[in-house]
């Protein structure tokens, strides 16, 4: 697991689509499993990213396109972030519709 939390002044041009581009090319990696996002109005936001392994996890991070994406966002659209590497260890979510407890199975 991966996890972001960035604050964001209001993002400059280019934002939007290298955003959209690193969400398309992140899913091209095989193990990587998803992503959750979450922002405020006020633009602090928190994204979760979802890899079946470290290796995964190392294949992004080293992607020559991610790089240039972090570098460009360091210069042009954040004020600072924090990274949190992490493994997860239990998940469970509830839905309302049929009131069903899920949890996903543990490795």
């Amino acid at each position: 697991m991966k996890n972001r939390t960035a604050r964001c002044p209001i993002p400059t041009s280019g934002y939007a689509e290298t955003n959209a581009r690193m969400e398309s090319l992140v899913k091209d990696i095989p193990g990587y499993l998803g992503t959750d996002h979450a922002q405020t109005p006020g633009g602090l936001g928190i994204t979760v990213g979802y890899f079946r392994d470290a290796e995964t996890l190392d294949e992004w991070r080293s992607n020559a396109e991610h790089r240039a994406a972090q570098k460009r966002g360091r210069a042009e659209w954040y004020q600072s972030y924090t990274l949190h590497v992490a493994k997860v260890q239990r998940s469970s979510a509830y839905h309302a519709q049929g009131g069903v407890r899920q949890r996903p199975a543990t490795t």
